[in-house]
C-alpha cells in the first residue's frame, strides 16, 4: 500500500480486490451521473453510466487500484494494462478537485513504466480531457464511441513516458 500525504489529506493506494467491485460500480455510475452532466446531456450520461451494470469485463488484463481516505472509504479507482492502456480513472463525485486523481494517475504511470510501457494511452470523456492535458497527455483523435445505446464524443489521448 502506498500513501500520499499533503497538508489536507492522506490517500492510501492499494490493489483492488474482487470484493471492491460493487463499490467501484457505484462510484463509477454516480460520478458519471453527476460530474459528467456538465458536458453531456442527460440521455448520454444515463447511457454511459449503464455501461457499469456489468463489471465482469472490467478485470480483463487490467491492473486495478483504489485509493482510500483516512477512514478507509474508497474515493477513486483506476486501471491500466501492462502495455500502458488506461481503461479507467474515476474519482468519487464528493472528492473532486482535491488532487486525488493526480496521486492515482502518478501511481498508474509508475506501474506502466515498471512494466516497460513507452506511453500511456486512454479514451477520455469531454469532462476528463482537461485533467489529462494537465498530466501531459495530447489528443490523438476526437471520436464517437459506443456506450450502451448511444455514441458519445470522447478523445483518444496519449502521453509518452520518460525513463525514471
Amino acid at each position: 500500500m502506498e500513501c500520499y500525504t499533503d497538508n489536507q489529506m492522506e490517500i492510501f493506494i492499494r490493489r483492488a480486490t474482487g470484493s471492491d467491485f460493487s463499490e467501484l460500480k457505484e462510484l463509477y455510475q454516480n460520478t458519471i451521473l453527476t460530474v459528467n452532466r456538465k458536458d453531456y446531456i442527460v440521455e448520454e450520461v444515463e447511457d454511459r453510466a449503464s455501461c457499469g451494470n456489468d463489471t465482469a469485463h472490467w478485470v480483463k488484463e487490467q491492473h486495478y487500484v483504489v485509493s482510500e481516505n483516512e477512514k478507509g472509504v474508497i474515493v477513486s479507482f483506476a486501471s491500466v494494462n501492462d502495455a500502458g492502456y488506461m481503461h479507467t480513472l474515476f474519482v468519487h463525485k464528493d472528492s473532486q478537485h482535491q488532487g486525488i486523481a493526480t496521486y492515482l494517475y502518478k501511481h498508474i504511470e509508475d506501474y506502466a513504466k515498471e512494466k516497460g510501457a513507452k506511453k500511456v494511452t486512454s479514451e477520455v470523456s469531454i469532462t476528463a480531457k482537461p485533467f489529462f492535458e494537465k498530466q501531459g497527455f495530447q489528443v490523438d483523435e476526437e471520436q464517437k464511441r459506443q456506450a450502451s445505446k448511444l455514441k458519445l464524443t470522447n478523445y483518444k489521448m496519449s502521453k509518452q513516458l520518460k525513463c525514471k
